[in-house]
């Protein structure tokens, strides 16, 4: 490692008053407010903050339109899921209406089928005792 070149505390003094120096004629060596290149150049950072600004309100709105046509579907798909449901419930319902009616149908077709044959063994039995007696009254 090189030795300590030596640098005291006047040196350092002296620097850092060049330094300070610089920094003085670098602000002092700036243009002036009304200058022409300054104030162009402060017109384009308005032009690009306004043209951002622009954007981001045109971004804003198409986001906002955009949920507005998302909602919208949402609630035109919700709507058509009611509708779905309320014409699957009233199918339903006449569904089961129908099936009510065919088996009260049936059960009064099987009803009647019991009824009519009753009524035949009924009338069979009827005859064979009428078949009886008029046997019973050709051999008296």
């Amino acid at each position: 490692m090189p030795a300590f070149t030596g640098h005291n505390f006047q040196d350092r003094q002296a620097s850092a008053a060049k330094a300070k120096q610089a920094l003085l004629e670098k602000f002092r060596s700036r243009p002036p407010a009304d200058d022409p290149a300054v104030q162009q150049r402060e017109a384009e950072r308005r032009a690009v903050v306004e043209a951002r600004n622009k954007r981001e309100t045109e971004r804003a709105e198409q986001r906002r339109i955009q949920l507005a046509a998302e909602e919208a579907a949402r609630k035109e798909a919700l709507r058509r899921a009611e509708e779905e449901r309320v014409e699957r419930e009233a199918r339903e319902a006449a569904e089961a209406a129908q099936k009510a009616v065919d088996d009260a149908e049936l059960i009064a077709m099987v009803e009647a089928e019991k009824k009519a044959e009753r009524d035949a063994r009924y009338a069979a039995r009827k005859a064979r005792k009428a078949d009886r007696k008029g046997e019973i009254q050709r051999y008296r």
